[in-house]
């Protein structure tokens, strides 16, 4: 990796008896998108906050932005100089209800001494980016999910910033409105700007993310590049069978035989097998069944590696 932008090192949080995230270190090169998957109160929010100076950690710390001696910016104590580079775009819409989306980004300036005179022409530049040129005259009670969410990154991009650091961008958006984003989120990468980006969308992991962090109960579990992580835990071929009378199949031995591994979730049962080929002509026997065969994906890796259960929020 080269010079990082973001090295976090043995990052620890607790609180009370409970650890949020135990003993955590990762870093984010120049040009790069890095994901962070993980359950519900696995530490990916907590993780955030750190990086932002809004939560301190009990151990460990956040170098930022090295210069050319090596010498790097230190979170908190350098917190007003880092956040004029970076871009923050939180789980939730901050956006100022009173004002228009022309002038949620116009006054977001002045927080980074920009004034009139050099947001001016910015602000339509943000808006075309956000695909709202039309509407920005418009207050943002009157706009869709989608198109908060856009005029949230937009507002991001205010300062310029060389790093993003994105929670959950596109949760709550329809299908359209998140390809939408996925778009403008590969276009800034394309433009050399570096990602942080916490997700719960696999495809979504695995479409933007160069590397991934799995964290779990706040450890980092794995990490690595998605394919590779695929190809290091899984099989490469997973087998669905459902409908009625599926789950009976999960104890049949010459199935299971034929699979590495068996897993049950719902009416599902998923098969994880090296020899799809073979599974499948023995499936033929069970013409009742329906029957999926993909190549496994993220969503195996993550379920795989942290577990079917149900998690609550945090």
């Amino acid at each position: 990796m080269t010079t990082p932008l973001l090295q976090a090192t043995d990052l620890t949080k607790r609180y009370a008896d409970t650890t949020v995230v135990d003993h955590l270190s990762f870093a984010i090169a120049p040009g790069e998108c890095l994901g962070v998957i993980g359950p519900n109160g696995a530490g990916k929010t907590t993780t955030i906050r750190m990086c932002l100076g809004l939560t301190a950690p009990d151990t460990g710390g956040i170098a930022y932005f090295p210069g050319a001696d090596g010498t790097a910016l230190q979170m908190p104590r350098d917190a007003r100089a880092i956040k004029a580079r970076l871009g923050v775009v939180s789980q939730f819409d901050t956006l100022d209800p009173d004002f228009s989306c022309a002038e949620n980004l116009l006054v977001y300036g002045r927080y980074f001494g920009l004034g009139r005179a050099a947001m001016q022409p910015r602000v339509p530049q943000l808006l075309d980016f956000a695909a709202l040129a039309h509407k920005a005259d418009a207050r943002p009670g009157a706009l869709s999910g989608g198109m908060k969410r856009r005029l949230s990154l937009a507002r991001a991009l205010v300062n310029d910033p060389a790093l993003l650091l994105l929670d959950e961008p596109t949760t709550g958006l329809d299908p359209q409105a998140r390809h939408l984003m996925w778009e403008r989120l590969q276009t800034l990468l394309q433009q050399g700007k570096s990602i942080l980006l916490t997700t719960h969308f696999m495809d979504e992991a695995e479409r933007l993310c160069d590397r991934l962090l799995v964290l779990d109960h706040g450890r980092k579990i794995a990490e690595g590049v998605p394919r590779a992580l695929i190809a290091e835990h899984l099989e490469p071929d997973v087998v669905e069978v459902y409908g009625n009378g599926a789950l009976r199949l999960a104890g049949d031995a010459a199935l299971t035989a034929l699979a590495a591994r068996t897993e049950v979730s719902g009416e599902t049962v998923f098969f994880y097998t090296q020899d799809a080929r073979a599974l499948l002509g023995a499936l033929a026997a069970h013409p009742q069944q329906r029957t999926l065969h993909r190549p496994a994906n993220l969503e195996d890796l993550f379920l795989k590696l942290t577990g079917r259960q149900i998690r609550e929020d945090a």
